[in-house]
């Protein structure tokens, strides 16, 4: 029941950040947006470390790890998908950043030797392929010249520094050092990296007071950042990351039923085939073997029951 719930958190609240993303675009260059939502992280999450009397320090090793967590997982990788959304739809974004289950999987295997399931596996092509489902109107229209395929490459490129912030994340977690408390420290890097990175390019360090704005990068920080990052990490070290990235293939399917809402998607006729696939391929990375095994001889035994019924 806790991976369940900490896994729904994290789908919720990621699958709404794609479209508070969408309002941060504008005014405020990436970076510095990116520098000012791990800023505010970093603080809020020390604050409730410190309050509840969780120590901030590590050591210098540890410090290494945890800045290059920072740099893959709180900076590089959030600022080029704010320029890939700035070319794409956040749909197409959504899609490219789902093949991160493959990624950590990949990753996982080649770093730390993780066997690969061939159900985990499976499970997420059947996702992956369900979520092309439902953005297929956006990929039949995609075209394969100039800012498509640059923001397709931005968007990969994006996925797989985050997949290797992952690989980060798990070897700090394997090492035992405390997820709320690395986070703190990471997102303090990340932030760091990007102020660092916008002061050196000259980008200017402006300010949007909108609610639009100002909204958005509290969600983002807050709930998006403290929040989903520590229910995500969680998962990471109790299920896996191939496992945990699997929300990555879910969530879209919250950021496009957002969008029908706030922007007028409509859903078309294979996108509900497609939420079907994603379902299904969400519960064979979820649930373990013995637990398919059950349902399987559940639904066995009722069809069994059903057709002895109709030849009496």
């Amino acid at each position: 029941m806790k991976i369940f719930l900490l896994y729904g958190a994290t789908v919720l609240i990621w699958g709404s950040t794609w479209l508070a993303i969408k309002l941060q675009l504008g005014t405020v260059a990436p970076e510095v947006s990116v520098g000012y939502r791990f800023a505010i992280a970093a603080v809020v999450l020390s604050l409730w470390c410190l309050l509840r009397g969780k120590s901030l320090r590590f050591s210098a090793r540890d410090h290494t790890w945890i800045a290059l967590q920072g740099l893959l997982l709180f900076s590089g990788n959030y600022y080029i998908f704010y320029l890939a959304s700035g070319i794409m739809t956040t749909g197409l974004v959504a899609v490219a950043f789902s093949t991160i289950v493959a990624m950590n999987i990949f990753f996982g295997a080649l770093f730390f030797k993780t066997p690969v399931s061939p159900r985990v596996f499976v499970g997420a092509l059947i996702g992956i392929g369900g979520l092309a489902l439902v953005f297929w109107p956006e990929i039949q229209g995609f075209e394969l010249a100039g800012s498509g395929v640059h923001g397709l490459i931005l968007s990969l490129l994006a996925t797989i520094i985050a997949s290797l912030g992952n690989m980060a994340a798990a070897r700090n977690i394997k090492t035992g050092l405390p997820v709320m408390q690395t986070n703190a420290v990471g997102m303090a890097y990340g932030a760091g990296f990007m102020i660092a990175f916008a002061a050196f390019s000259g980008t200017p360090f402006t300010f949007d007071i909108s609610w639009t704005y100002v909204g958005s990068i509290l969600y983002l920080a807050l709930f998006g950042s403290v929040i989903a990052f520590g229910c995500y990490l969680t998962l990471l070290r109790l299920i896996g990351a191939g496992r945990a990235a699997y929300a990555t293939v879910l969530f879209p399917i919250i950021a496009l039923s957002l969008s029908s809402i706030f922007e007028g998607y409509r859903f078309p006729h294979v996108a509900v085939f497609g939420v079907a696939l994603v379902l299904i391929g969400n519960i064979l990375v979820l649930a373990r073997r013995s637990q398919l095994d059950a349902a399987i001889r559940f639904v066995a035994r009722k069809k069994t029951a059903a057709t002895s019924e109709n030849s009496s």
